[in-house]
């Protein structure tokens, strides 16, 4: 199995991924790691230009400087010093090809697809060229690391961090308020009545004028529509004066 697994550019002030290599891996463990590494994209602004996240399977690695960061997953078995030359190696290509100007204005993902021949390429050469032949420029990495060790986080740690991205964070919920219904006073009963009363009088009324009124003349419409609305108007006007007398709730 490769030691380098996968590798990507991004920029670090909004961890827009710029380019990445092919991914020929599908198994969940490693799913479940591509997406701690999209997580730690967006956090490399808060660490310094080395880090790594360890997990069960597979490391993350990351190197960035000025504003753009490669990124690596690798398996547990590859030496820190190999996974941070390869993302060197990678880096110092591609800024000899973009300039700063063209990274700032990348506004799409993968904006510069073309590199991704070039990541691959760099994979490639990393995993299957011996440890001799690389190991002056892998000692050269293993003294600054050790002069300077990287920053060592937790895969959990990405987890967290998403989840809080994601809005999961943890809810205290507080017991719902007590609602309790008091009885209906003697001046709500009062007033129930009349305007069942009133809206009674003005409906018997509007029928008697109705049957009149039709019989004469079309004209005469309006003089039922004079009895008709306060009859409606009666019926709305109980139901807010009923709720206000019977509904007062406290918590």
């Amino acid at each position: 199995m490769s030691m380098i697994l996968f590798a990507c550019v991004v920029r670090v002030r909004d961890g827009l991924p710029l380019s990445a290599s092919t991914d020929f891996y599908h198994t969940q463990d490693f799913l479940v790691c591509r997406r701690q590494l999209k997580t730690l994209a967006l956090r490399l602004a808060q660490y310094p230009g080395r880090g790594s996240a360890e997990g069960c399977d597979f490391n993350i690695h990351f190197s960035s400087l000025r504003d753009v960061a490669c990124m690596a997953i690798c398996s547990r078995q590859c030496p820190a010093a190999m996974a941070f030359c390869f993302l060197e190696t990678v880096w110092w290509e591609f800024t000899a090809s973009y300039d700063t100007t063209c990274i700032g204005l990348a506004s799409r993902p993968y904006a510069f697809l073309e590199f991704d021949s070039t990541i691959q390429k760099v994979k490639w050469h990393f995993n299957h060229v011996s440890y001799v032949q690389m190991e002056s420029s892998l000692e050269k990495i293993q003294e600054e690391l050790e002069f300077q060790p990287p920053v060592v986080l937790t895969l959990e740690d990405t987890d967290v961090a998403n989840g809080i991205m994601n809005g999961h964070t943890q809810i205290h919920l507080e017991p719902a308020p007590n609602f309790r219904m008091e009885p209906v006073t003697a001046l709500g009963v009062l007033s129930l009545i009349l305007n069942i009363m009133c809206a009674a009088l003005n409906l018997i009324r509007g029928i008697h004028l109705a049957e009149h009124s039709l019989q004469v003349a079309h004209e005469e419409i309006g003089n039922i529509l004079a009895f008709l609305i306060p009859f409606v108007a009666c019926i709305f006007q109980d139901q807010p004066c009923h709720k206000m007398a019977s509904r007062r709730c406290s918590r």
